[in-house]
Order: C-alpha cells, then structure tokens, then sequence
C-alpha cells in the first residue's frame, strides 16, 4: 500500500522559511517523479514543483528562486525548501505521486504566511 506523508508546515512570517518533507512508504522514490502541489482556500489546487526520476526539477512560476525541491533516495523522502515566504503562499500543500495510471497523494501540511 503506498502511503506519503507530509510534514513541517506551519505559521511563518513574510520572509521567512519553511522546509516541508513528504516520505513515502510502498513505493520508491528513486523510479518515480514526486510533484508538490498546493491548495489555496477558494481556490484550485495548483501545480508547485517537481523532481523526476534524474533528479531533474521544475518549478512554477511563482515560486521560482524562492522554493527548491530536493530528494533522498536512501530516506525516500522529498523535501520543499521555501524561503522568502509571502502571504500567498498560504495553502495546504500536497505530496503527489504519478505511478501506473493512478495518482498518490498526501494528507497535506498547512503553511500559513502572515505577520
């Protein structure tokens, strides 16, 4: 059974930085590209960054050159670096695996940007 499980969200003030990891169980990292994404009250949940299977990443927009997405193979664990956090980074922020046609996800960890 594959689990993720997301963990270090939190409150933080405007500037600051968060490291979120997400750690997976049933299934390994190494083979598999790991996608955060994130989810906004009222609004669609949206794509945040990715790591594949090279350790080739991707970001969105928004976020790049604040956040960077890392991965341990030996841990089986994905890490989200966010650093010069604004109040429209708050959201819920998701673990997402793609793996044989059928999408994993996390829990979700709240990140909440605010002085």
């Amino acid at each position: 059974q594959v689990q993720l499980v997301e963990s270090g969200g939190g409150l933080v003030q405007p500037g600051g930085s968060l490291r979120l990891s997400c750690v997976g169980s049933g299934i390994s990292f190494r083979f598999n590209a790991i996608n955060w994404y994130r989810q906004a009250p009222g609004k669609q949940r949206e794509f945040v960054a990715l790591i594949n299977e090279f350790d080739t990443t991707n970001y969105a927009a928004s976020v790049k050159g604040r956040f960077t997405i890392s991965k341990d193979n030996a841990k089986n664990t994905v890490s989200l670096q966010m650093s010069n956090l604004k109040p429209e980074d708050t959201a819920v922020y998701y673990c997402h695996l793609p793996q044989g046609g059928r999408d994993y996800w996390g829990q979700g960890t709240q990140v909440t940007v605010s002085s």
